[in-house]
């Protein structure tokens, strides 16, 4: 009578909440080997043996093996069951005292698993009480049965709201789909054609700078004669791989030993020296033209304006001219 209590005890602690270990593959409800071995108490690899030893009564509509695709899906449906087990067991002290480290073990296992574990459908299951004999598997047999049988009237109860749903998630997506290029045609509408900076609008304009720095995703074309460390320290917040290219005067306080400092943190830039321009430009990926008032070093310290070029044809006339 004893062992017949401690085994009552173990079924139930083991399985407080079932239908969360019930996930859908290839359209069926299935349950995974090592989860079901750890229900039944005894190692995966046991589980599997025995079942491999009783093969003909596990046909391929009872158990199979997940491919790569479908073991991903699952680990998806796995970490979602994860964070609902977890938020049960804290709220029932002796599930906490007696199952929590066995199973979370069992969440980690079926996680980090090294193979493609193999599923069982209700009818898998249902054959699984004639190999594996115990008080325990009876008792667990019942509870897994039950479980399908509750999972099955829910979902057919809920049919017509799981489809309602599904057509609702891809109306959803073609909606964030829409709005994301909605946002970036806001976005370009709502860019700064031209404007003035006043004296002492030092962290605007330099945030103004830093942030066309930024937009360059492949190269950033930087015309200013009057280059110095400062300017290397804007050049400094580009976005990684991101090619300058840096056209200054020969007189410019910047050597090749601080642009080989530079290189050897945030590459890449390539100095190139020209006396043919006045003006400072900044030249965003070969296709937006800013003109820039005062040089890059300046910025705040005097009021300047700066302008977005209409023509981007402008960009190549202005690079030959170099």
């Amino acid at each position: 009578m004893k062992e017949n209590n401690k085994d009552t005890m173990i079924a139930n602690v083991v399985m407080p909440n079932i239908e969360n270990k019930i996930y859908t593959i290839r359209g069926k409800q299935v349950m995974i080997d090592s989860d079901l071995a750890f229900m039944y108490q005894i190692e995966t690899k046991v589980f599997n043996q025995a079942v491999k030893r009783n093969i003909e009564r596990f046909p391929e509509e009872f158990r199979f093996r997940l491919t790569k695709e479908e073991f991903e899906e699952l680990r998806l449906q796995i970490v979602t069951s994860k964070k609902q087990y977890l938020h049960q067991i804290t709220n029932n002290q002796q599930l906490i005292e007696e199952n929590q480290r066995s199973q979370i073990v069992t969440f980690e296992t079926i996680l980090n698993k090294r193979y493609l574990p193999y599923v069982f459908t209700e009818q898998g299951v249902a054959m699984l009480s004639g190999v594996l004999r115990s008080n325990v598997a009876i008792q667990i047999s019942i509870k897994i049965m039950n479980a399908f049988v509750v999972m099955r009237k829910y979902i057919a109860d809920n049919h017509l709201v799981f489809q309602r749903l599904d057509k609702i998630e891809k109306k959803q997506l073609e909606a964030d789909i829409n709005f994301e290029k909605i946002f970036d045609s806001l976005q370009k509408d709502n860019q700064k054609v031209q404007g003035i900076f006043f004296n002492g609008q030092i962290y605007d304009s330099y945030s103004f700078i830093i942030r066309l720095i930024k937009k360059a995703k492949k190269e950033l074309v930087v015309i200013d004669g009057y280059v110095n460390n400062e300017v290397l320290d804007m050049l400094s917040k580009k976005e990684k791989d991101v090619l300058v290219k840096l056209y200054t005067y020969p007189s410019a306080n910047i050597t090749k030993t601080d642009i080989s400092r530079f290189n050897k943190q945030y590459p890449t830039i390539e100095l190139h020296h020209t006396t043919t321009v006045h003006d400072r430009y900044l030249v965003i990926d070969n296709e937006e033209l800013y003109t820039i008032g005062a040089s890059l070093k300046d910025i705040g310290k005097k009021c300047f304006s700066f302008t977005l070029m209409e023509d981007s044809n402008l960009i190549a006339g202005l690079i030959n001219k170099l």
